[in-house]
């Protein structure tokens, strides 16, 4: 289609080249997405409501995005603001874990018991923590990318990780 000829906003328009290609690596990115947002949610609704704002709000605003920059990257920002956002506008809510840990993926009760105390543990740390754990440690951000995302230096994210394992493997001695 020519550049002239568009009738559609670019959020709607046919994806010329470029923009069929972050369709594409954004697909190969919900697994990630997701995890990060029940992580997040710690509710499977509002996990799964926070992902389609995600994904909605990338799709309105990828002209936005800087082709060869870090789409993960930018996706996890777009949640994380999104999430924020959500907390200050309706203030946190504390629900229980209990959908996580009944998908049967844990095979035994004694399993069961050690993934209830590693969540309430993963819980009780301090925000600005759990949330440098969970973006190094589970979301293969590099220290530097999850520094970018959180707006703080690199050597504040590695005080954060290492602070937050070490509480972490206290609380579950």
């Amino acid at each position: 289609m020519n550049e002239g000829t568009k009738t559609q906003p670019e959020s709607l328009a046919p994806s010329p080249g470029g923009m069929g290609a972050l369709k594409e690596e954004l697909i190969t990115l919900l697994p990630d997405l997701r995890a990060f947002s029940r992580f997040l949610c710690r509710e499977r609704a509002a996990a799964d409501d926070l992902l389609q704002n995600t994904i909605a709000t990338a799709l309105a605003k990828q002209h936005q995005f800087e082709a060869g920059t870090n789409l993960k990257a930018w996706l996890f920002t777009i949640m994380r603001t999104q999430f924020y956002s959500d907390l200050r506008s309706m203030r946190r809510r504390r629900d229980a874990l209990d959908s996580a840990c009944s998908d049967n993926v844990v095979p035994s009760p004694e399993h069961r018991a050690e993934l209830m105390d590693l969540t309430a543990a993963l819980w009780r740390l301090n925000p600005q923590y759990r949330e440098a754990l969970i973006l190094v440690g589970a979301g293969g951000f590099s220290y530097e990318e999850a520094a970018e995302l959180c707006g703080c230096a690199v050597g504040t994210m590695k005080a954060r990780v290492s602070r937050a394992r070490r509480q972490l493997a206290e609380a579950m001695a």
